[in-house]
C-alpha cells in the first residue's frame, strides 16, 4: 500500500495544479487531498506484497495438502471395495 510520504507528494503534485491565484489555499487543500487519498485508499483495502506473497504461499500448501489428502481417500476408497466392505 501507499505509505504516508507517497500520499504527502501526490497531495503535493495536485496542489501544484491549482492556479497561482488561490496560492493561499494550497496547505488547506493539500491537506484535503491527502485525507481524502487516504481514505479512498482505504476503501481499496489493498495488502501489500509481502502481505500477498505470504498469502499465495500458504494457498499453495494447502492445495499440496488436499491434494494429498485425496489421493489418501481415494486409496482407502480402494481398499475398501478390495475387502468388500461397501459404503
Amino acid at each position: 500500500m501507499m505509505g504516508r510520504q507517497d500520499i504527502d507528494q501526490l497531495a503535493l503534485r495536485l496542489v501544484s495544479l491549482v492556479p497561482p491565484g488561490l496560492a493561499q489555499a494550497h496547505e488547506d487543500l493539500r491537506a484535503n487531498f491527502r485525507d481524502v487519498l487516504t481514505q479512498g485508499l482505504r476503501r481499496l483495502e489493498l495488502v501489500t506484497r509481502e502481505e500477498f506473497d505470504v498469502q499465495s504461499q500458504v494457498l499453495a500448501r494447502t492445495r499440496a495438502r488436499v491434494d494429498e489428502l485425496e489421493r489418501r481417500v481415494a486409496r482407502l476408497e480402494a481398499e475398501a471395495v478390495t475387502r468388500g466392505v461397501q459404503q
